[in-house]
């Protein structure tokens, strides 16, 4: 496996070590939790130049380069569950999920069963273990959210993909159904998120130095009187957002209890209808979409235009 090192720029000087590796893209895109990271740091996977052992609480220094070793490991802490999954493609590298609402994508202290990892461990006999946490996962949808995802049976692949996401260069598309009457036919939202200065489980739109830039395209399909039917297409891949950008607007989407407001929709309104990318394997670009849920189609068939 390879070791990744970073580099403390000016704007992260004065982070907790853990924080700072958190936040990195490239180590969220292989899936990386806190946890995870702590884990490392414990385990002296993660070292400076100048310094024998760390803790996740060190403060980093502007210059400082950090060597994160990612060796494989076989041991899985969660086990296989029947779950039932519906695939879309299916090959020796990878395969493309449309994930149900409701189900959590990887396992996190007080939830180790019912997830899709539990399902992916029943379903295919090999997936990617570079985050032994987390086999198979390179990125992931939130427990409400519906739709495509991605999954890597081999390390090999579970790499190549995670680059593209860390680039940028992998072409999604959502579905959401939003609070409001959106005024614009499309627009593009190009607003930095960053952790809430107060809630610090949640992220928010700021202008402040440890933000990062986000940029969502939407694209309006239908509008009624209280509602409106939109296309996303993030062109960045913040933490929640599409969910944030949209809250920030006005028009934070139906079921969204963390950055809008409850209401009668009974999930999030929010499905990842298109995913697109090159293959590991043949460099080839493949691309899979699936239908709107029939829930939202009932849901604004109901309401008068």
């Amino acid at each position: 496996m390879p070791n990744y090192i970073f580099k403390v720029s000016p704007e992260s000087s004065g982070s907790r070590l853990d924080m700072f590796l958190f936040e990195l893209e490239q180590l969220k895109a292989l899936g990386l939790s806190r946890t995870a990271i702590q884990k490392l740091i414990a385990q002296g996977a993660i070292t400076a130049q100048d310094k024998a052992a760390l803790s996740p609480h060190y403060k980093i220094k502007t210059g400082e380069e950090f060597t994160v070793s990612l060796e494989s490991e076989k041991k899985r802490s969660v086990g296989p569950e029947n779950i039932p999954l519906e695939i879309v493609y299916e090959d020796e590298d990878l395969a493309v999920i449309n994930k149900q609402p409701g189900l959590v994508v990887h396992p996190a202290p007080g939830n180790y069963e019912h997830t899709l990892v539990n399902a992916l461990l029943h379903r295919f006999q090999s997936l990617s273990d570079i985050s032994p946490e987390r086999p198979g996962i390179v990125h992931r949808l939130d427990k409400e959210t519906s739709g495509l995802l991605v999954v890597a049976k081999n390390n090999q692949s579970h790499l190549h993909l995670a680059a593209q996401f860390a680039k940028h260069s992998i072409k999604r598309k959502y579905i959401a159904i939003v609070k409001g009457r959106v005024e614009f036919d499309e627009n593009v939202i190009d607003l930095p998120i960053g952790r809430h200065p107060i809630r610090r489980k949640s992220m928010a739109v700021s202008f402040s130095a440890h933000t990062k830039e986000a940029k969502t395209r939407y694209r309006t399909l239908k509008r009624t009187n209280e509602f409106s039917l939109l296309e996303l297409e993030p062109y960045t891949g913040r933490t929640h957002q599409l969910r944030v950008h949209l809250a920030f607007l006005g028009h934070p989407i139906l079921g969204d209890t963390k950055y809008g407001k409850n209401d009668d929709f009974g999930r999030l309104a929010l499905h990842a209808k298109l995913l697109g990318f090159i293959h590991p394997r043949t460099q080839k670009y493949m691309e899979f979409s699936c239908d709107i849920p029939l829930q939202f189609i009932e849901f604004l068939n109901r309401k008068k235009p």
